[in-house]
């Protein structure tokens, strides 16, 4: 890979910042330059479900792809909840990577919100709402994220992004395997 044009689907620097390292970690040899633009995702301001996550992001690569056709790389993460069968709700993510017709796609490790949040959540916030009244914060989702807040910055939201970003490039890293 020699100069190549990403593309990220948010204005969210966390985000940005999760697929620069990830592309500079996985393609040290390359060269990228990067634009983040907005997207719509299609689906609810708070995706409630596995599907519906990955959805938005699917829907944000399409968006982008169309918009910038000449681009090498566009990249999607879509963060969502979900409730498991004993009614807990978890937090996640979705990545989806398109090269040309190629796809790579991963979803983030999840964790448990504390009730309070799912509360909140539940009753219509956004989890970065909810995060931000709970523990007092303002514009967590730009930041460290509830990952962040929840594990004192041991592991934060671009740390969880960049796991999911690196997994979702393993099909460009192994094209012979994959394509």
């Amino acid at each position: 890979m020699e100069n190549n044009q990403i593309i990220v689907a948010s204005q969210n620097p966390v985000k940005l910042q999760a697929v620069k390292n990830s592309f500079l970690l996985m393609f040290p040899e390359s060269r990228f330059t990067w634009m983040n633009v907005e997207a719509p995702s299609g689906v609810s301001k708070q995706p409630f479900s596995d599907q519906e996550t990955y959805l938005g992001a699917l829907n944000r690569v399409a968006f982008i792809k169309e918009k910038y056709p000449t681009a090498s790389f566009w990249v999607a993460i879509e963060g969502g909840i979900q409730f498991d069968p004993d009614h807990q709700m978890s937090a996640f993510a979705w990545v989806v990577i398109r090269n040309g017709e190629h796809f790579g796609k991963a979803r983030s490790g999840s964790f448990y919100l504390p009730s309070r949040v799912a509360s909140l959540v539940n009753s219509g916030l956004e989890l970065g709402e909810a995060d931000d009244l709970v523990f007092g914060q303002v514009n967590s989702k730009q930041n460290n994220g509830a990952v962040g807040l929840l594990t004192e910055d041991v592991l934060n939201r671009t740390a969880l992004y960049e796991q999911a970003v690196i997994m979702a490039l393993i099909p460009f890293k192994n094209p012979n395997l994959y394509f």
